[in-house]
């Protein structure tokens, strides 16, 4: 009865069938052709209904607000500028920035598409004013943005809590050092083309001279309160003040304060264009959510994770590091077509029981298949960020997805080092 459930989700995904149709429809199959099975129609409804009771999602909607605000309030100049005085006049400095602007400001929005398009909006235009290609540009901050998913507070990492009972903080905690690593590779990557195809040293000091005009201490007082966005969110989840869902609401209210009253650069007319950006992002992840926990549902009503378990302490011969791999690999090409957050709900539940049983940590685990689904956000055909960074410059996706390989080769690089190594997300656990 697994299999069929599978085939129904994936066919209606090849047919293009909206994946919350084709995951609802995949629910309610053993209900509707089983006669006497448990996870009847009406189960599935009251169960849909019951699994948005959950304080802990409260944080998703809250935190693509947050994001939201911010995006419209451009905080992302302010932190671009800000690391650009320290490390502009550095070979390959300038797109270094820009990828630790996406690390920073993924540690504010928790989305990779908000980090690709607060970041992207401000930084491929100034990247290519200074005689970077523009595809390339794009290219840069499309794969970059992808931070934004595993730098907490992660929304996918939010998800992955949600429906595995997993800490949310320590995912959070979890990702940091990961996140790092990744930005430290795409920063290898972005010297090595600096140092091959060559920049306009000239172009980039008279830039950065402008920058640093002021002085260290005016651009630090023009920073200081987006540089501190991320301080409170975080530090108030570290230190155990504010649950991660507290914290959300703390980071709406940074936000909304910031942006209307110190920087100005947000009005009140403007918000309700932002709520309504806020709804029509959050409604397709919570009917999806929602949806994804009651199929785990479903599935462990059919006993799918135990006998997934089973299958691979058989033929993985109790070897973890295979059982990753193997995991990467499919991960890899699903992230290519699917977005992270049903990725996430739809397969958390079955992977658990499995890594679990060969010694995988559940927390490990999460960021792997974290970072690993975030790759496909900027890989081609269908990778999401691809689609927020190519319009910015008006080119085909395709050619930016192509001028970003090098950049998810990197990125894998990473991946490879994270998965095999358990003690870069582990490390303050």
């Amino acid at each position: 009865m697994v299999m069929p459930l599978f085939l129904i989700l994936l066919g209606g995904l090849a047919l293009g069938i909206p994946i919350a149709v084709a995951l609802g429809f995949a629910t309610i199959f053993p209900g509707l052709t089983t006669p006497g099975f448990p996870a009847s129609v009406e189960y599935v409804v009251r169960n849909v209904v019951s699994a948005l009771d959950s304080t802990p999602m409260l944080a998703i909607p809250l935190f693509i607000l947050s994001g939201n605000i911010m995006t419209k309030g451009k905080i992302s100049d302010k932190l671009f500028n800000f690391f650009a005085y320290f490390i502009g006049n550095f070979t390959a400095g300038v797109p270094m920035t820009a990828i630790v602007t996406c690390l920073f400001y993924g540690a504010i929005s928790g989305s990779g598409v908000a980090t690709t398009a607060a970041v992207g909006g401000m930084a491929i235009p100034f990247l290519t004013k200074l005689g970077y290609d523009k595809v390339y540009s794009a290219a840069l901050v499309a794969t970059a943005g992808s931070l934004g998913v595993i730098i907490p507070p992660s929304i996918p990492f939010v998800t992955y809590g949600v429906v595995t009972g997993v800490s949310i903080g320590s995912l959070f905690i979890a990702g940091i050092i990961p996140g790092i690593v990744i930005g430290l590779s795409l920063m290898v990557y972005a010297y090595i083309y600096a140092k091959v195809h060559g920049e306009d040293r000239e172009k980039i000091s008279q830039k950065v001279s402008e920058l640093r005009s002021g002085g260290f201490f005016g651009l630090f007082k023009e920073s200081f309160w987006a540089l501190l966005a991320p301080v409170i969110i975080l530090g108030g989840i570290y230190s155990g003040i504010v649950t991660p869902t507290e914290a959300a609401a703390v980071s709406v209210f940074y936000a909304l304060l910031v942006c209307l009253f110190v920087y100005k650069s947000l009005s009140f007319k403007e918000l309700g264009a932002v709520l309504t950006d806020t709804v029509k992002s959050y409604a397709p992840i919570v009917v999806l959510l929602s949806l994804a926990i009651v199929f785990g549902r479903v599935l462990a009503l059919l006993q799918a994770p135990v006998a997934l378990r089973d299958f691979v302490l058989q033929n993985f011969a109790g070897n973890k590091y295979i059982f990753l791999f193997a995991l990467n690999v499919i991960l890899l090409i699903l992230g290519m077509f699917m977005d992270v957050g049903p990725a996430i709900a739809i397969l958390a539940p079955m992977m658990l029981a499995s890594a679990t049983a060969l010694g995988v940590s559940p927390i490990h685990l999460g960021v792997v298949m974290v970072i690993t689904l975030a790759v496909g956000m900027a890989t081609p055909p269908f990778g999401v960020d691809l689609f927020v960074a190519a319009p910015l410059i008006k080119e085909q996706v395709m050619k930016v997805g192509i001028e970003a390989i090098p950049f998810i080769v990197a990125f894998i690089i990473a991946l490879f080092l994270i998965t095999y190594i358990p003690q870069l997300s582990l490390v303050f656990l």
